[in-house]
């Protein structure tokens, strides 16, 4: 491969999703450690696709807002004085310092570097010491546009001006999962933090519940029954399973006074992958997730976040319940991230290679077909 040239691993990952799933076998070590396979990535697939930012309660008041960068392109994602979702560039039009960082509420946004201030919806409300400028002119200058969206509760972003709404791409999420009401989930915690491995890694790790009882015996190992999972072919904008739990932990169980869920509908965990990087584990009582944003080959940034359902958030005991389930989750962390960073080792190691799959590993599969079909 020359520099900026991914075709090598491109090549061998097409090879290797061209065999039926029956004979297939992880993806080639190059598509994880190649650098210039990562920037295919961020060209062709995080600059183009709907990505997550969090929950939309996050920002429930005028001014509230978080800042993203998406394929080395900073963000702003906003509530406005209208209550509306709004999305822009996180770069001054003066300068061009970036605005703000991190979480927090601000009445306008206003630049560090030399003031130039902003409207909520982007546009410029003034600019010391301009007036005698004669190309300048406030009513030209505005902070370009992100498209966002909140779906279900979700707060999708995309720099792409073509992507097909998100309602549309996640229609068959809906159909699978529309009985549990996501949009009425409420976010109870989020967090950030940076894991040495592949990004891919991380978001296959999520998908196949093949490592529970061994990665996770100290916690979720035997809280559900391999032979009793499903993992059907995905769709294209996803890929899922999942799992019928047992009673070890109530809060992933439907609430009591909750009558609209019958038989093991009470007891379902799903296990969603929403292409490319939003990773959501939903129950009847509650739902974590994780947002990916890769940096570099070798490193991922992660957003984790997760709350109740409604009626959980109601009950004079979800604070204790929420409690035992975060600590459990922080848990459910340490050992995935043992995990996944040993496979990444494991990945840079110049003998190893990449083995065939499982039938619960079809979500792998199907996950190896979509970055496939994202190359040029």
């Amino acid at each position: 491969m020359t520099q900026h040239d991914p075709s090598l691993a491109i090549a061998e990952l097409r090879a290797n999703v061209s065999v039926p799933f029956e004979r297939a076998r992880a993806m080639p070590k190059s598509v994880y450690t190649s650098p210039d396979f990562a920037k295919a990535e961020e060209e062709h697939i995080f600059a183009k696709e709907w990505l997550c930012a969090g929950r939309a309660d996050a920002l429930p008041n005028p001014g509230d807002y978080l800042t993203m960068v998406i394929a080395g392109e900073p963000v702003i994602i906003l509530r406005d004085r209208e209550g509306v979702l709004r999305g822009m560039s996180n770069v001054c039009r003066h300068r061009m310092s970036t605005l703000l960082e991190g979480r927090g509420n601000v009445r306008s946004i206003v630049c560090p570097y030399h003031a130039w201030t902003y409207n909520l919806d982007g546009s410029l409300r003034g600019a010391p010491a301009m007036a005698r400028n004669e190309a300048f002119c406030k009513e030209d200058v505005k902070l370009p546009t992100v498209r966002v969206e909140d779906w279900q509760g979700w707060i999708m972003v995309t720099l792409s001006p073509d992507a097909v709404p998100v309602a549309e791409r996640l229609a068959g999420v809906d159909r699978l999962v529309g009985h549990l009401p996501m949009k009425d989930y409420r976010e109870v915690f989020r967090e950030e933090f940076r894991w040495d491995t592949n990004w891919k890694v991380l978001a296959e790790n999520f998908m196949e519940s093949y490592h529970l009882p061994v990665c996770h015996a100290g916690t979720i190992g035997g809280a559900s029954d391999l032979n009793k999972m499903e993992c059907p072919e995905g769709e294209a904008a996803f890929n899922y399973h999942w799992i019928v739990k047992n009673d070890l932990v109530p809060l992933a169980l439907a609430h009591p006074s909750n009558t609209v869920l019958q038989g093991n509908g009470r007891r379902i965990t799903w296990l969603m992958a929403i292409y490319p990087a939003l990773l959501i584990t939903l129950t009847p009582g509650y739902f974590w997730y994780l947002s990916l944003t890769p940096d570099g080959p070798g490193s991922v940034r992660v957003l984790f976040g997760g709350g109740m359902s409604a009626e959980w958030m109601a009950d004079p005991g979800a604070e204790a319940h929420l409690a035992s389930v975060k600590a459990l989750l922080d848990d459910v962390n340490v050992e995935d991230k043992g995990c996944v960073e040993k496979v990444w080792r494991g990945l840079c190691a110049g003998m190893s290679s990449p083995g065939t799959l499982s039938h619960l590993e079809r979500p792998n599969y199907d996950f190896a077909r979509y970055i496939a079909s994202r190359m040029p």
